[in-house]
């Protein structure tokens, strides 16, 4: 089996496991779409409104949309002189017999391999049947939502069985020195452990970065390399550049030398991001602690984003701003998750839990508690904190995390026919019935 295709199977058990719990977002179901142009020509206000806010989201971020109004006549008119974009979308109030004659029109104009997604008023099947016989690529029935519309792109463009596209969650810290890398390493890495599953740590923190400590692994070359030509990033330099920690757990370690300058490109993150998210199911990006236009991409573009912040004023502060900002520019999104670290600190004046949460409006997904011995050490074995001590508190608050944000149960594994437990199974079974 081709390394896509197995990663494709993967994501597909990592979100679709039996017994995994049914919380599925809208969202969830539209993935990332590739550099298109997108025209589309409609009768109906509401669906040019439709497609504007859709044209907004991150998914349709590298697309370029126009949305222009007078429906099928409007599109026959300037495409008869005019080369066709690699989607047209039409929007007529006609009906059945009325739409297939202009389309036929309209294909008289399109350029191959041009698709065609069309929205009407009518339910009508032998109208669909008829549409699909000319090669229409979708049939849409109004009222049509954005999420809708870009699901119905996104199956064109994406297939589920040979191009498996990863979960990116972007972490990030409220403020410096807060614990986000110590969370973001634990957290994947329990992700891999307890879900037996691939996951890869992308460190975006070039010149401080703590991926390669953390793992007590001291790469020679690693993420700097893949962002300085990404064009050149393939698999196969893919498997040459990560660094692989235990048997599902990988990172894309930072160089971590001051002897040049990191001027990031964001169009460069980015596509690193998606070859890596090509290969692996999880992908985990451990951002610094810093505002710029690369680190906002970042943070806007991932599927879900996750900020850990101190109970403190300045940490409050500053989560609140980077929750407004993702509420503005992610409407279609989860909301971020919360995280409180290093809580409950003897003699520290904090901010309370219920307090942080309504000054967010969002509830925090964990609280994990201070443990200056436990954590200082870890992080000097370059361990993390399940390898150090399995029984510490703080494994079991990285456990829910990790489960709650990939929305799966625990994979345990399957007791031996000749263990002593599956002999005394239907004796145990027995006395069940009997309660």
């Amino acid at each position: 089996m081709s390394k896509p295709v197995q990663a494709a199977h993967q994501i597909e058990e990592a979100f679709l496991e039996d017994g995994a719990q049914d919380d599925t977002h809208p969202g969830d179901r539209a993935r990332p779409i590739p550099r298109i142009s997108i025209q589309a020509f409609c009768d109906d206000a509401r669906v040019a409104e439709a497609l504007q806010y859709a044209a907004a989201d991150r998914r349709l971020a590298k697309t370029h949309v126009s949305v222009h109004m007078g429906g099928i006549a409007a599109a026959i008119s300037h495409y008869a002189d005019s080369p066709t974009p690699n989607l047209i979308i039409v929007d007529s109030a006609l009906r059945g017999s009325q739409i297939v004659s202009e389309l036929d029109q309209l294909a008289e104009s399109c350029d191959p391999g041009t698709k065609v997604i069309v929205i009407g008023r009518h339910n009508d099947v032998l109208l669909y049947r008829e549409l699909l016989k000319r090669g229409v690529a979708e049939y849409l029935v109004t009222p049509v939502d954005p999420m809708g519309l870009m699901e119905s792109i996104s199956n064109l463009y994406n297939n589920p069985d040979t191009d498996p596209v990863g979960h990116v969650f972007a972490f990030i810290g409220a403020k410096g020195g807060v614990g986000s890398s110590t969370v973001c390493h634990n957290v994947a890495w329990t992700m891999s452990e307890v879900l037996k599953t691939d996951v890869t740590i992308a460190d975006l923190d070039l010149a401080f970065g703590t991926t390669g400590l953390d793992f007590n692994q001291d790469p020679v070359q690693g993420i700097a390399e893949a962002l300085a030509a990404p064009e050149r990033l393939d698999d196969q330099l893919l498997d040459r550049l990560l660094t692989k920690c235990s048997e599902h757990l990988s990172i894309f370690a930072a160089p971590v030398v001051l002897d040049r300058e990191y001027d990031i490109s964001a169009d460069a993150c980015e596509l690193v991001i998606d070859v890596v998210r090509q290969n692996v199911p999880f992908v985990a990006v451990d951002l610094p602690h810093g505002w710029s236009a690369w680190s906002k991409r970042v943070l806007l573009q991932a599927d879900e984003v996750v900020i850990t912040a101190v109970p403190d004023l300045a940490n409050l502060r500053n989560a609140k701003n980077i929750v407004d900002l993702l509420r503005a520019s992610r409407k279609n999104d989860r909301k971020p998750h919360l995280i409180l670290n290093m809580a409950n600190l003897p003699k520290r004046q904090e901010i309370t839990l219920k307090e942080f949460e309504q000054a967010l409006d969002a509830k925090v997904l964990a609280v994990i508690d201070y443990d200056c011995e436990t954590f200082s050490q870890a992080a000097n074995n370059g361990q993390m904190i399940g390898e150090l001590n399995a029984k510490a508190k703080a494994v079991e608050t990285f456990h829910d995390i990790a489960l709650k944000m990939t929305r799966r149960k625990e994979i345990k594994p399957e007791r031996s026919a000749n263990s002593p437990l599956a002999a005394l199974a239907p004796l145990l079974e027995k006395l069940k019935l009997k309660r």
